[in-house]
């Protein structure tokens, strides 16, 4: 099945990056976001208490359980917009640069350009079709890429890998 082909307005980095290079090019407003999240859901819920007081009732187990929630929301917007990055949606010039001098440099050590997998062939491509656009449907089920696969939509002549090396 082909890969769908999608018009962006920056360069698309990665049509499916590894979860650990997602979280790795965080930006510092990913942080401040995720840090935001953390922070806003218990603060709301101690907000709505004072604005209708439940009597002789402490709240101290529902405040930390909002902000395991808001930890784990707060997680999930800042990754989606590393996502949209790697995705070319939103701008992504910092991006950009540290992805080729990071694969250019793996080109450099005689690395392959990306990590080899110990799966099989049709488990990173399984793999690939189920994480692909992933980051879209975070609200009904979060799912990352952990696999190391071949499937990232974009040209590895541009990092200064030879045709030869692609096909092995």
């Amino acid at each position: 099945m082909p890969d769908k082909v999608v018009k962006t307005p920056y360069p698309v980095i990665d049509a499916d990056p590894h979860f650990s290079r997602v979280v790795r090019y965080f930006r510092p407003a990913d942080y401040a976001t995720w840090a935001a999240g953390t922070a806003a859901f218990p603060a709301l819920l101690y907000f709505w208490n004072m604005a209708d007081p439940i009597p002789r009732v402490r709240h101290r187990t529902a405040l930390r359980l909002g902000g395991l929630l808001g930890f784990a929301g707060g997680f999930l917007m800042a990754y989606q917009n590393s996502s949209l990055r790697f995705w070319g949606w939103t701008e992504n010039k910092r991006e950009e640069e540290m992805d080729l001098a990071e694969l250019r440099q793996r080109i450099a050590e005689g690395k392959p350009l990306y990590p080899d997998s110990t799966q099989p062939g049709w488990i990173q491509d399984v793999a690939y079709r189920n994480s692909v656009w992933s980051q879209l449907k975070f609200q009904a089920f979060p799912m990352f890429n952990f696999v190391n696969h071949q499937h990232h939509g974009t040209d590895p002549a541009k990092y200064g890998v030879k045709d030869k090396e692609t096909l092995e």
